[in-house]
């Protein structure tokens, strides 16, 4: 792993300032209230966007090494966390919409926007959409989908497309997370994913994206992947996908992710690629110091081409 300027010796004020948790705050953007999460910082504003059916909390071991020189804020975007369970608006219009709103209400003229999963395809349609408010563009391991029309019938991808599997009790939800992420499991790991659910009356597990608002959201991809935006994107980009574990690697999977991969930073002006190799798709479980400072590193040299 290169090591970046900013990895330099740590002082007391330093560790402990890393060590705060963010500040929690809510605005309201038309009928819905979007909670954020801000780790403060002195410099430049990053919003960062999480996937699909996550939180605000996915970057908690990815913000404090960022925090120190950039002004680092995450929403629980609609529907997830804490913000409203809206009925409707899960289309890339609304959703970017309610990006620059939230920065609207924070008074934010510029930021840079990074996003994970499903969270770098909002990211991808927020600077799309509106070029003159993004000026440094992220793809956490995903915004990388097909290039070409939609994949088979809406029936067919709908039936794929189901909610991810949080069945049984806490107890047991954990358990099985435990077992499958045992390599990078801790107990803040565990605090991150349970705000993601909740427990039903019954005691049972059920993710706070509801299951019709799952389905809204995989409607939007399918409709409009989100190559849709590739011509679109002016600010410079960073392509960051998630090297497969190396028992994966030459799959038939992995190999459709090399593609497209190479397609988006061919198809999106001034974007370059950063692999992080042996890895799994949630980096910032699994490798978020490494992940910062990959971040850290493409925010400076953005800033320094500005400047």
């Amino acid at each position: 792993m290169f090591r970046h300027p900013h990895e330099k010796e740590l002082t007391l004020n330093t560790l402990e300032a890393s060590k705060q948790p963010p500040s929690e705050s809510w605005v309201s953007i038309g009928e819905l209230r979007v909670r954020h999460l801000d780790w403060g910082g002195p410099g430049t504003p990053v919003i960062l966007l999480h996937g699909l059916a996550s939180s605000a909390h996915w970057y908690d071991l990815v913000a404090p090494d960022l925090r120190e020189h950039y002004r680092i804020i995450a929403p629980d975007q609609r529907g997830h966390g804490q913000t409203t369970q809206a009925s409707d608006g899960y289309d890339w219009g609304t959703l970017t919409e309610d990006v620059v709103g939230l920065m609207d209400q924070l008074d934010l003229s510029k930021a840079a926007v990074f996003g994970h999963s499903w969270g770098a395809s909002v990211a991808l349609n927020v600077a799309a959409r509106f070029p003159d408010r993004i000026f440094a563009l992220g793809l956490i391991d995903g915004g990388t989908s097909r290039t070409s029309g939609p994949s088979g019938s809406w029936e067919e991808v709908s039936a794929r497309a189901r909610p991810r599997d949080v069945s049984g009790t806490r107890q047991q939800f954990l358990d099985r997370l435990r077992t499958q992420m045992s390599f990078c499991w801790s107990d803040q790991v565990e605090r991150i994913v349970q705000t993601m659910v909740y427990e039903d009356g019954e005691g049972h597990m059920q993710d706070i994206l509801r299951p019709e608002n799952h389905i809204q959201v995989m409607r939007a991809m399918w409709e409009e992947p989100a190559s849709h935006a590739y011509p679109k994107i002016v600010c410079p980009t960073l392509i960051i996908p998630a090297g497969p574990p190396t028992q994966r690697a030459g799959t038939e999977r992995a190999m459709l992710k090399l593609e497209r991969v190479a397609a988006a930073e061919r198809e999106i002006r001034n974007s370059r690629v950063h692999w992080i190799p042996d890895t799994i798709h949630d980096i910032g479980y699994h490798k978020p110091e490494e992940l910062a400072q990959v971040i850290l590193k493409f925010l400076d040299e953005c800033i320094k081409s500005i400047k």
